[in-house]
């Protein structure tokens, strides 16, 4: 059954807000936190409105990496996921992702799963969503591996 739409074109500009704002606290100050915890209502939000199988799991596995990458920020842990599965690349939901420190996959990945979400979600607020959260991931692999976000774009088709 399809989720109520009354206020959610207010919540997607709310969320929308949030994540800009964040992403400019973010650039301004050095400090990735800001996009990533203003990022989480609209993954919140995400998680809420996704139906279908696929991308209901990939909203969920969003939110986790979301958490994941706030504890990874705000312990400072560093740790080379490469050594952990022996490879330097990782498929999520058919996407390439590139290993490397969590810092930088993570984002990377939640970038890859805001593809997913929009390219297989037929609601505007969920692709609406789905490009807030791209945005907002693709800055900050840009504030921790700049050289990184050039390949993320071409992958998607953007450059």
């Amino acid at each position: 059954m399809a989720r109520p739409t009354r206020y959610a074109t207010r919540i997607c500009l709310a969320v929308t807000v949030l994540a800009a704002l964040g992403i400019l606290i973010g650039i301004l100050t050095g400090e990735v936190i800001y996009p990533v915890a203003l990022l989480v209502p609209a993954v919140v939000y995400e998680v809420y409105r996704t139906e279908g199988a696929s991308t209901t799991w990939a909203s969920w596995l969003l939110a986790v990496l979301t958490v994941a990458l706030i504890v990874v920020t705000v312990f400072r842990i560093s740790y080379d996921l490469s050594e952990l599965f022996g490879t330097d690349r990782f498929d999520i939901v058919g996407e390439q992702v590139p290993l490397g420190d969590v810092s930088v996959v993570f984002p990377v990945a939640m970038a890859a799963l805001g593809v997913v979400l929009f390219t297989r979600t037929r609601g505007i607020y969920t692709r609406w969503l789905a490009a807030v959260i791209f945005g907002t991931s693709a800055a900050v692999v840009w504030m921790t591996a700049p050289g990184l976000l050039g390949d993320l774009l071409r992958r998607v088709g953007l450059t």
